[in-house]
């Protein structure tokens, strides 16, 4: 068992030393579709559980632009914004829904701020998630409790996100709640 433990701790530790590109190291040319589902693929193959459950597709992608979560491509090309949205996408969906991720885009910041907040955040947290794990190791505690440990803090925080994004929503539909209240007393 405790291989397990070190396998996750070396996977860890590399996807640490690996962040997600800058805004400016995304590709600088529109792409097609097989290219954005490639590239993406290839960038987040370290957080794909296995081939038979990929974190994109064609269909994925499309599916995400109809419901507006991704804008748009243009002239049925993507551009960063495009591409960093379904990056951070791809990573979100294994914890919030669809509709809690694009609240979270839905804000004043723009693609670009995003995400390099979330490429911050998310390389700080697998840069802990190495430290925790080599430190659980190095002191054998069992892999099993480890992921448990482990699924129930991931649990908490997605729990504080989503609170979080319903109180968001709410904050976003209030205005326009009163503005409907005060065209019905005209």
């Amino acid at each position: 068992m405790q291989n397990a433990l070190k396998n996750a701790a070396g996977w860890a530790e590399e996807a640490g030393r690996q962040p997600l590109p800058e805004w400016d190291s995304l590709p600088g040319i529109p792409l097609y579709m097989d290219q954005v589902v490639l590239y993406l693929t290839d960038l987040l193959a370290a957080f794909q559980r296995g081939e038979s459950s990929p974190l994109l597709t064609s269909s994925m992608v499309n599916n995400y632009v109809k419901n507006g979560a991704v804008l748009r491509p243009e002239k049925k090309k993507y551009d960063r914004r495009q591409l960093s949205a379904l990056a951070v996408l791809c990573m979100l969906k294994q914890v919030l829904s669809l509709q809690d991720i694009k609240t979270l885009f839905a804000g004043d910041a723009s693609q670009e701020e995003l995400y390099g907040l979330f490429r911050e955040a998310h390389h700080a947290a697998m840069k802990e998630a190495g430290r925790e794990l080599a430190q659980s190791m190095g002191e054998g505690r069992d892999s099993r409790h480890e992921a448990l440990r482990l699924a129930a803090e991931a649990n908490a925080k997605r729990a504080a996100a989503q609170r979080i994004l319903l109180e968001l929503e709410k904050e976003a539909s209030a205005p326009k709640e009163k503005a409907g209240l005060e065209e019905g007393r005209q």
